[in-house]
């Protein structure tokens, strides 16, 4: 068995996934590369082959119809042999030195006598056209270099959660939670790390700068005028993570820092969903707020409740013209935060 299972989902990635590709290449026979390509049009399938046949014990090759980010992750799962997992987007890549730590870690996890379910490291946004590169990093809100359980997890501050770009989790706890991300939608990388927290028994933070996420082309899925084209998929994902939450409640509920966790991080998605309604400027979108909220209503009032009258829900609810300038203000201070387009 494999240390570690990588999924690249590859789609019209022939430009850049092989920057991706090389990166973890580093990690040698420990590692597996699934790369997905997800019925590209472009070079993409034979540079998967290319590198599938020459290092054919480490890279596979899977290729498939067009599904989306979420189908191409569901793909990566399905042909992990790994004992843990991490998903790649295929115009990132990861540091050398990081990536050397992080298998030692998890070589020296592996061996323990408590199997741990989820490593977080840090990430670093790599954005276009800037010298100095954010980095999310999570030491003031988790243990470092030991393993934890999230009765030690401590408070978390508004923009610093923990993301795709973080996290390795054991392969087998994803398929055990039954993780399936939708087929043609995007942003699923928020059900991504949302769904399986309530079956994360324990945890590892090692304070290093892993992921280089790339950040700038116009055509990205992060782009602010690319997500306000799509705002129903964001919508989409939104209201999926309410039903998980709200289905899975009592559940949930038994473990406090991991609901008020999960309930902090839909509460930043809600307010991302808000904002670019609000920012499109149209009368259907405004619309589409009101009906997104009145959803939450519908679907939990305790939750909606906590929502809408906490700091953010008040903020991306404030009446009136002046109200909707005031709350694009807030989203300003807020995409400092994440850098997310």
């Amino acid at each position: 068995m494999k240390l570690l299972s990588f999924a690249v989902p590859c789609y019209n990635s022939a430009a850049y996934m092989e920057k991706c590709v090389e990166s973890l290449l580093k990690g040698g026979e420990d590692v597996e590369i699934i790369i997905v390509d997800d019925g590209s049009t472009d070079q993409t399938a034979e540079i998967a082959d290319r590198y599938a046949e020459k290092y054919p014990s480490i890279v596979k090759a899977v290729h498939k119809e067009n599904g989306g980010h979420g189908s191409a992750v569901n793909a990566g799962i399905d042909h992990a042999s790994g004992l843990y997992f991490k998903v790649v987007d295929s115009d990132d890549w990861v540091k050398q030195e990081a990536y050397m730590q992080i298998l030692d870690a998890l070589r020296n996890l592996a061996g323990g006598e408590t199997m741990l379910d989820m490593l977080i490291s840090n990430f670093v946004y790599e954005k276009l056209g800037e010298k100095r590169h954010k980095v999310m990093r999570y030491k003031h809100a988790l243990p470092v270099n030991q393993i934890f359980t999230w009765k030690e997890v401590k408070h978390f501050h508004k923009g610093q959660y923990i993301l795709m770009h973080s996290v390795i989790f054991r392969t087998k706890l994803l398929r055990e939670c039954g993780l399936r991300l939708p087929e043609h939608t995007f942003y699923v990388d928020n059900l991504y790390v949302f769904e399986p927290l309530p079956y994360v028994r324990n945890m590892y933070y090692l304070d290093v700068n892993f992921y280089r996420y790339y950040i700038g082309r116009e055509d990205q899925s992060v782009n602010e005028n690319v997500m306000i084209g799509r705002i129903d998929q964001q919508i989409r994902v939104n209201k999926l993570m309410i039903d998980y939450l709200v289905e899975n409640k009592n559940k949930i509920s038994a473990n406090k820092k991991c609901l008020n966790y999960m309930l902090s991080y839909l509460d930043i998605i809600t307010t991302v969903s808000s904002i670019l309604l609000i920012r499109s400027g149209t009368r259907e979108n405004m619309d589409k707020k009101k009906e997104l909220w009145d959803y939450l209503k519908k679907k939990d009032w305790i939750i909606y409740r906590k929502l809408r009258y906490g700091l953010l829900g008040q903020c991306t609810n404030l009446p009136g013209k002046g109200g909707r300038k005031i709350s694009v203000e807030g989203y300003k201070i807020c995409r400092r935060f994440f850098n997310f387009n």
